[in-house]
């Protein structure tokens, strides 16, 4: 054997070595319990759909994945924790409409880049927000409410669960594109923001539906539309804003799983895999339906190229809006 052909062989060898090493912990995956940060308190969207996802996976995965609420800053302290997190598939990321597409439009300094810093897993499930009124409301309709702002500026006051969350944006962005303007009154959560809107101390709220649609069937506030570009199932009474002429809000969050950016392929292909199992289970679907959800199933090259285009779109959106999340 001449120099090269030795010195070829030895590449080639080395090599399989490499390769050897770094796939013996993806064959050996999960070797321990898995866990889903979530970047917001229990009891939320964020919280509900990380631990039906979770019951799921485990017994897929053959391991225990844990749900660790790590709220703080809105959603930036989870989120950022699992960027940095290692790569090894033991760390998930539940991700949204919120921290992965709106916050890189609210903040001038983001701890983590939603694109380089995580790979997606998968979508799993989208909802719609529903605007809803407190139920003493003078005026009845969309229409009429914008009618009314528009002739009394920041007299119509909105809550939200937060400066930046997603409940915010939904309403300043109708407010912008409505050409009117709206008093945002954030509070600490959802359960303080019913409080006030209930008591008549707040006139609006935009949240996401499956929330919404309990005061809305209980009679303790009035909806008045949609984010979505169409009708709910679960409102089929309600308009979408876009259907009611006052701005063409198209509007829904997602929610997913996501990973370290630099996760290895082959933990990365089996989560992938397992996540489309879960979402094809029957009695998901029904759960998520029930909860006025959409189940997603798209592949990862469209996983991707949806994340890239909702961060591009409301980036652009938000800034247009002059909507800080500091």
């Amino acid at each position: 054997m001449t120099f090269p052909t030795r010195r070829l062989a030895a590449m080639a060898i080395a090599f399989a070595a490499l390769g050897a090493a770094g796939s013996a912990p993806a064959q050996d995956y999960p070797a321990r319990p898995v866990r889903i940060i979530v970047p917001q308190p229990p009891g939320g969207g964020f919280d509900s759909v990380a631990r039906q996802l979770a019951d799921k996976l485990g017994p897929l995965l053959g391991q225990t994945v844990v749900v660790e609420n790590r709220p703080g800053a809105g959603t930036l302290v989870g989120t950022e924790a699992a960027a940095k997190a290692p790569a090894d598939g033991y760390t998930l990321l539940l991700g949204a409409l919120s921290n992965i597409a709106l916050n890189p439009g609210l903040y001038a300094r983001l701890p983590y880049d939603p694109l380089r810093d995580f790979a997606p897993v998968g979508l799993a499930v989208s909802y719609s927000y529903t605007l809803v009124a407190r139920r003493d409301l003078p005026q009845a309709t969309l229409r009429e409410l914008v009618e009314f702002a528009r002739a009394n500026p920041e007299k119509v006051t909105y809550a939200s669960g937060g400066n930046g969350s997603g409940q915010h944006i939904a309403a300043a962005v109708m407010g912008h594109m409505a050409g009117v303007k709206l008093t945002h009154v954030p509070y600490k959560g959802a359960q303080a923001a019913y409080q006030d809107l209930l008591a008549g101390r707040v006139d609006l709220f935009f949240d996401i539906t499956p929330t919404a649609r309990g005061q809305v069937d209980g009679g303790t506030v009035r909806a008045l539309a949609v984010s979505s570009r169409g009708r709910q199932a679960v409102h089929p009474a309600v308009p979408s804003v876009t259907e009611t002429g006052v701005a063409a809000l198209d509007m829904e969050s997602w929610f997913g799983l996501f990973a370290p950016a630099a996760t290895p392929a082959p933990v990365l292909a089996r989560l992938r895999a397992d996540l489309a199992r879960v979402l094809a289970m029957p009695d998901v679907v029904e759960r998520f339906q029930k909860g006025g959800g959409t189940v997603m199933k798209l592949s990862p090259p469209e996983t991707e190229a949806l994340v890239r285009r909702e961060v591009e779109r409301w980036t652009r959106v938000i800034r247009e809006a002059g909507i800080k999340g500091d």
